[in-house]
């Protein structure tokens, strides 16, 4: 119960003691002074990391795992009946997730 008090007494406190100081652009001053080395490093640190990943994904065979998995979507469409689709449709929906998967990829990194 005191620490419901205390909060709404230190609320209160705050609320009628609030003073505004004037920036006069010190913050933009300060934002501009400040090195780009953080943006340069993790550009860097993503181009690695990018490049390993690449790398890792071709030789551990993840070229022909996509190739064998997709082949198997297909093979499985047409044998369930899937052979009237618009191959426009097929290539769309292909186009969409794989942009889709670049996406979740990047933002990984």
């Amino acid at each position: 119960m005191t620490e419901i008090d205390n909060d709404k007494l230190l609320k209160d406190f705050f609320a009628e003691n609030k003073r505004e100081i004037a920036d006069n652009g010190f913050s933009r001053r300060v934002m501009h002074q400040l090195p780009d080395r953080s943006n340069r490093l993790a550009r860097l640190w993503t181009l690695f990391v990018m490049t390993v990943g690449a790398v890792l994904f071709i030789t551990l065979g993840g070229l022909q795992a996509v190739w064998e998995t997709l082949r198997e979507v297909l093979i499985g469409m047409i044998n369930h009946g899937a052979a009237s689709l618009d191959p426009k449709s097929i290539i769309i929906a292909t186009v969409v997730l794989l942009f889709m998967a670049g996406r979740k990829v990047v933002s990984l990194a």
